[in-house]
């Protein structure tokens, strides 16, 4: 096995052969990009994360942060990761060239860093730069422009998200942090900011905060919130940093995992004198913070599949090298040789059932990234609107079935490994605990239920969730005569999801609003296995293409095969559970809403 991170073979499946990106090339925005440039990228990500990034993820699960002084110290192995990162303008992949990046796009750019991912504690100081960077990109005057974003798109200087408070987490309009207008135009903020990743670190010389408050006399709810930047050191007229902000971390949290990550409290303006400026307009806080949060979701759905992948090949791995047992066939016989636990059915099972979903989140994630390169390829509004849709469509299922089932795949390496998988001395144990933090930031996996089905289902009355299903429907339709025996069953299983969807919307206008609140998050799940389905058999269609051409897929048989029996088996074993879900959702049974609080127990 050339690496246990990614399977880079699957992919370029994925990215060439599925999805030929290749085309983008075709437009002009990416007409200076070709295959061998996309490839060329990819193999440095490969040689960074062999070389550094991976080696660094045990070390600085084991080291993890210090506060000192007020200032947030990181593990030392991640400095030498941040330096090769800002060498190697990783941070500015798909950024524009008007604005100082590189220009990729979107799916290059998720691609590579699905590289790094599996290492999130590093990655988080990085990409929540490039998120708070985007946000100056996208709404800040020229002024601001100038000051902030060639620092940060050099790596130089970081940035955060800026959301949480103690009682205002989900409920992000109870926050409580004011901003005092002064009569130059600036604000002083005052308040307590919980949780807030990669709030501090000694990788950059600054870190600018995009902080949420609200301005003295605005209204209470999400409808009076404005968003500020805050800066760690204030910028001299030469752009150098100056003093230090009135702001300070008040501690950091020790986590389940995560450890190399800085999870803050930090307090702002203890002594009145906490800086900020304006970003964007007043009361467009939400508005504005939640561009940053959807690509945040992507990233978590990156996150997941880099967790899923590393864990997935490292049981891979051991199963192959793991001597346990006789064969099936001797299992009567006491002098039998010892075999390699994969010739075990239950331990292929396992395997089958990981690399079905590892396979599933990189397509999803790969076809969500071309989305966003459609959109911003074409001069086409109706295509543009297309693409747009499907990115708004399938981003609670990035971020939420990723995670959940990601953190499955994690948790079912350890099980691969038995006993052992359970002590550190193996590194599927941190995998998992690295994992479950997925589920949780950047809006619960709840949240991202309840986003799909009361806003995402009902965009543009439906036309938006409507367009994937026909989406899905001509891939079946492409490939029934080649995989008859699979196709019809994805078909039923994308019937069932559009007349639940319909049910929700029928039970909106009955009035029994309790029936698609209580059943949002089963309907995710139930989605995210369909729309999992559709990709596998997606992908199982260009692999029998391949298996019929001449040369019968040539020194690549075997994983074309690989293809089509992986899609099998996710459509035969795993797809049934849609059927489950919806005959439960179906019921109409509201019993979880209607036993009392003092009933759960005595």
């Amino acid at each position: 096995m050339a690496n246990l991170i990614l399977d880079p073979r699957d992919q370029r499946f994925v990215l060439y052969e599925m999805l030929n990106v290749e085309e983008l090339c075709k437009a002009p925005l990416y007409a200076d990009f070709s295959r061998d440039m996309f490839d060329m990228a990819l193999n440095e990500a490969e040689k960074f994360a062999a070389s550094a990034i991976f080696p660094a993820l045990a070390e600085g699960d084991r080291e993890g942060c210090r506060l000192e002084a007020g200032n947030v110290f990181v593990p030392k192995c991640y400095h030498r990761c941040m330096q090769i990162y800002r060498e190697g303008g990783w941070g500015t992949m798909s950024v524009s060239p008007e604005t100082g990046g590189q220009g990729f796009p979107h799916v290059i750019s998720v691609a590579a860093k699905e590289w790094f991912s599996h290492n999130t504690a590093f990655v988080n100081y990085v990409s929540l730069t490039e998120g708070a960077a985007h946000l100056v990109e996208v709404y800040g005057t020229e002024v601001q422009k100038k000051k902030y974003l060639p620092k940060m798109h050099a790596s130089e200087w970081g940035g955060t998200m800026a959301l949480t408070e103690a009682g205002a987490g989900t409920d992000v309009g109870n926050l409580k942090t004011k901003a005092i207008r002064q009569p130059d135009g600036t604000f002083r903020l005052q308040g307590t900011k919980i949780f807030i990743t990669a709030g501090d670190s000694d990788l950059m010389e600054n870190i600018i905060h995009p902080v949420l408050a609200r301005i003295e006399g605005d209204p209470p709810g999400t409808g009076g919130i404005s968003i500020f930047l805050v800066p760690k050191y204030l910028i001299n007229d030469d752009g150098t940093p100056g003093k230090r902000n009135d702001f300070t971390i008040g501690s950091l949290e020790e986590k389940m995992g995560l450890h190399g990550s800085a999870t803050c409290t930090i307090n702002l303006g203890d002594n009145g004198e906490c800086c900020a400026e304006l970003l964007g307009e007043e009361r467009q806080g939400m508005k504005i913070m939640f561009q940053m949060m959807n690509g945040a979701r992507i990233g978590v759905g990156i996150q997941s599949l880099s967790s899923a992948s590393i864990a997935y090949l490292h049981a891979l791995q051991y199963a192959k090298e793991r001597l346990q047992g006789s064969s099936l066939m001797e299992m009567k016989n006491p002098a039998a040789p010892r075999v390699s636990i994969i010739q075990h059915p239950d331990v292929r099972r396992m395997l089958i059932w990981m690399k079905a979903h590892t396979e599933g989140f990189r397509a999803l994630l790969y076809f969500a990234a071309l989305c966003a390169d459609r959109c911003l390829a074409t001069d086409d509004e109706a295509e543009k609107d297309k693409y747009n849709g499907f990115l708004e469509v399938l981003t609670p299922i990035c971020k939420a079935y990723c995670s959940d089932m990601g953190f499955r795949v994690t948790e079912t390496a350890i099980q691969v490994y038995g006993g052992y998988g359970y002590c550190a001395e193996y590194p599927v144990e941190q995998f998992l605990r690295d994992e479950k933090i997925a589920s949780i930031y950047e809006g619960t996996n709840g949240i991202q239920a309840l986003d799909l089905v009361g806003r995402k289902l009902g965009l543009k009355k439906g036309m938006y969730f409507m367009n994937l299903l026909g989406e899905m429907g001509l891939t079946i339709a492409k490939y029934q005569p080649a995989l008859p025996d699979l196709a019809p069953d994805v078909q039923a299983a994308m019937n069932i999801l559009a007349e639940t969807a319909m049910l929700f919307a029928a039970s909106g206008k009955a009035g029994k609003f309790l029936i698609p609140v209580a059943n949002a998050y089963p309907f995710l799940m139930l989605m995210g296995q369909v729309v999992t389905a559709w990709l596998l058999l997606w992908e199982a269609g260009v692999a029998k293409e391949k298996l019929a051409a001449p040369d019968g897929g040539g020194a690549d048989k075997l994983f074309y095969e690989g293809k089509v029996a992986t899609a099998r088996y996710f459509i035969k074993h795993v797809l049934p559970e849609v059927d489950a879900a919806a005959k439960a959702i179906k019921s109409e049974d509201v019993s979880m809403m209607e036993i009392a609080d003092e009933a759960f127990a005595s």
